[in-house]
């Protein structure tokens, strides 16, 4: 079956081999850097916003971004995916390492303990707006300072929330999981594809 291209509106590595992955074509809407840096994508926590609250409220606003960039650019109608993930550890919200000793705290405050990661993604057509929330539990072994020390410098901690990849070395650190893999990665595929069928997309 020939798949249309949709829009990615995002990015990330992980989402693009995701996509890959389920045969879906895409063509990438490039921001400029983090969210933080697009002023139409705010990516700070609000005083009293909870993870779930957060993470669907930035993921539209990338949705919305994304669509901005459609129009000012001229480019052709298709539908438009966006996602974001992050952690959440006793109540707190924990996304993006900004340097290297933020990312060895945030791997302290990880190892031996059981967190949440909520990817929520979302779809549209410009007019109409779809979302699907992914929450799943990820529990770390202890971990030496030595380890996470190591791992920091490998340059694997950057750029991701949480402050590791489970596609990567830091599967060595983890004991357990409950809930879907693709969605710790960055990008649920249950939850993607039932949101594509919603619009009518061929799988």
């Amino acid at each position: 079956m020939n798949h249309p291209p949709i829009y990615l509106a995002s990015n990330s590595p992980r989402r693009r081999e995701l996509l890959k992955q389920i045969h879906i074509p895409f063509e990438p809407l490039l921001f400029r850097g983090p969210g933080r840096d697009d002023h139409d994508i705010n990516e700070d926590v609000r005083p009293g916003e909870d993870a779930i609250a957060y993470v669907r409220r930035v993921a539209r606003a990338k949705a919305e971004g994304g669509i901005n960039r459609v129009r000012w650019r001229a480019l052709p109608p298709r539908l438009l995916l966006a996602a974001d993930t992050t952690l959440e550890l006793e109540g707190e919200i924990i996304g993006k390492p900004s340097h290297g000793e933020h990312a060895i705290s945030i791997l302290r405050e990880l190892s031996g303990r059981t967190h949440q990661v909520l990817t929520a993604v979302v779809v549209t057509d410009g007019e109409r707006y779809g979302e699907r929330l992914s929450t799943s539990q990820v529990r770390f072994r202890r971990l030496s300072e030595d380890e996470i020390r190591h791992y920091v410098a490998t340059g694997e901690a950057a750029d991701k929330a949480g402050a590791y990849g489970i596609q990567g070395r830091a599967a060595l650190f983890i004991e357990e999981i409950r809930g879907s893999y693709t969605g710790i990665m960055g990008l649920p595929l249950f939850e993607t594809a039932a949101l594509l069928q919603e619009f009518g997309y061929p799988l």
